[in-house]
């Protein structure tokens, strides 16, 4: 997407040093500052009293005008952010945010007349983005032709076949053109099938069912929306299995059709790496339709990534259950929770999902990964194997991750045999998949047990992944274990160069020098591992023994295993 970020996060900016100089001068330096952190801190909310602070002295700054409009409407304050962007549009009729904020106010409304007038004036917001306003806002004026020769003109455009024609098939469906909605989507020379979201193919079956295709209808619910909790699937499932054809309701105007636009720019704007804009875009699509609880759960999402997660609460919390993302949005609240530190009112939350749907694989996994990650193995490995039972019943496939998830929880309860069939397991699947080749060969070294073997699958996966410091760590550590100590120095040297403040791996670096006569440094490498930690799998009294009187006293002393394994095992 060619277009100038938007949100405040990177914008503040634009208040620049003549507005600093200028605040100074009002005496609204303060509030200047303060609005500059709180962008930075991606903040919105607090920024924008202290910007409001900067237009009651000067109503006409043009940048606090903007970061004022687009903080407001990326946390879902639309009426103080389109007056905003009014004023900003008056004063600068070229400004991106302010006509995208305008154009979804005057979808929102229906008026229809005022889009076009925003999309035909000076000011582009994305060449895409405006013709599709244009189509759907002709099409809001009865003006069917005109809109659907714009969807032709588009669907010219490389890469943008696709979408123009998805998008004009959902105008004949507004019409009550099922046949030629379906002609479309099915056609194989535009691939329009093979490009649907998850609200594309509840459009597909709803015109299947409506063209009595009932069998299809079901085969396709059955292969896209397998396991769902949402209620609209089940409702759309129990009538075709009775052969009754339901309404066309994904979008019921317009303006509903512009929103499934903004709401599929805003996903490929954020797989660009650009969540501040993504943000303006998904809350302009929940804005326009606020039954789009998909682009609604990637606000939720996009807070979370900056660094906003009781707005990302906020924003889950408003997705109401039922829906076909409400499993999802309980999932994420759990994950704020997490963050702020509450594991117990997560872990609560995801057990309370999974009681409440017992079938759901996907709502035991996640408690298991929770539980795993609050240190409760055996409450983690029951979960993982009540969504293996589930998966097994439903004729899933585990994936690699499953597998692996278990094989950790039952390591760390010490189950040894059961944690390496998982690990070998997910291997099965993803024989070069670098996380697990490295835990259970790192495992096997710390273990002594087929030695070889362990040191292959750690070369793998560093090969795999050469700039993993916890990879390459753990190549340097099974040729210390081996003995291998000149062999070992390069690759821990290699391994602190890469995760320069982890206090393990400049321990274990420390220990590397040591045997290789190199005390000086191990010391040295100690305390930096000492003032990097603790860490919880660190023993700090262990490595200030080693400094007092040496390594090998030391792991004596604590009784440590010797430093060169025996191989006992070396196939």
């Amino acid at each position: 997407m060619n277009l100038r970020p938007l949100a405040v996060g990177i914008l503040i900016g634009a208040l620049g040093l003549s507005s600093a100089t200028e605040a100074a001068a009002q005496g609204t330096a303060g509030a200047f500052l303060a609005a500059r952190e709180a962008g930075m801190r991606n903040d919105m909310a607090r920024a924008i009293p202290y910007l409001e602070r900067i237009l009651r002295a000067n109503p006409d700054n043009l940048g606090a005008l903007e970061n004022a409009s687009v903080s407001a409407f990326s946390i879902g304050e639309y009426d103080r952010a389109a007056e905003h962007a009014a004023h900003l549009a008056a004063l600068d009729p070229s400004n991106r945010a302010a006509a995208l904020i305008l154009l979804a106010e005057a979808f929102q409304s229906e008026d229809y007349a005022t889009a076009l007038a925003i999309t035909e004036g000076e000011v582009e917001i994305h060449p895409l983005l405006d013709e599709l306003a244009r189509a759907w806002a002709h099409m809001g004026e009865g003006r069917m032709s005109e809109a659907l020769d714009l969807l032709d003109e588009l669907s010219g455009q490389p890469g943008m076949a696709a979408f123009a024609r998805y998008c004009r098939a959902l105008a004949l469906s507004l019409v009550g053109d099922v046949e030629g909605a379906l002609a479309i989507i099915e056609a194989p020379e535009d691939g329009v099938a093979q490009t649907l979201n998850r609200r594309g193919y509840h459009a597909y079956a709803q015109l299947l069912g409506l063209s009595q295709r009932f069998d299809d209808a079901l085969d396709l619910i059955d292969a896209v929306f397998a396991g769902s909790t949402d209620a609209g699937v089940a409702a759309m499932r129990a009538a075709y299995e009775a052969e009754n054809a339901l309404p066309f309701d994904l979008i019921t105007t317009p303006a509903e059709g512009m929103a499934e636009v903004l709401a599929v720019m805003a996903n490929a704007i954020r797989s660009a790496q650009n969540p501040h804009e993504a943000l303006i875009y998904a809350h302009a699509a929940v804005r326009v339709n606020p039954a789009l609880t998909d682009a609604q759960l990637m606000i939720g999402q996009i807070l979370e990534d900056l660094g906003q997660p009781e707005q990302a609460l906020e924003a889950y919390a408003s997705i109401p259950e039922g829906d076909g993302f409400s499993m999802a949005a309980r999932m994420g609240q759990a994950q704020v929770l997490e963050t702020l530190g509450d594991m117990e009112a997560a872990i609560a939350e995801l057990t309370d999902l999974a009681a409440e749907h017992p079938q759901s694989h996907v709502a035991v996994q996640v408690l298991g990964d929770f539980q795993r990650r609050d240190t409760q193995f055996d409450a983690a490995i029951t979960s993982y194997t009540q969504a293996f039972a589930l998966m097994e019943a439903q004729g899933i496939s585990p994936n690699w991750q499953t597998w692996f998830s278990r094989a950790v929880a039952y390591e760390r309860s010490r189950r040894w045999p059961e944690a390496e069939a998982d690990f070998r397991a997910a291997l099965e699947i993803e024989p070069n998949q670098a996380t697990v080749l490295n835990y259970l060969g790192y495992s096997l070294v710390e273990r002594g047990e087929s030695l070889d073997e362990a040191l292959e699958m750690i070369e793998r996966a560093v090969a795999a992944e050469p700039d993993s410091g916890y990879i390459t760590d753990s190549l340097a550590w099974a040729l210390f274990r081996l003995g291998r100590y000149e062999e070992a120095v390069p690759h821990m040297e290699r391994a602190v160069e890469l995760e320069p403040t982890d206090p393990i791996l400049n321990d274990h670096l420390g220990d590397v020098y040591w045997v290789v006569g190199r005390q000086r440094e191990a010391r040295f490498q100690w305390r930096r591992a000492l003032s990097f930690g603790p860490s919880e799998d660190m023993n700090s009294e262990l490595i200030y023994r080693k400094l007092d009187i040496g390594l090998e006293a030391a792991r004596e002393e604590f009784d440590e295993p010797p430093l060169r394994l025996a191989p006992a095992d070396t196939e």
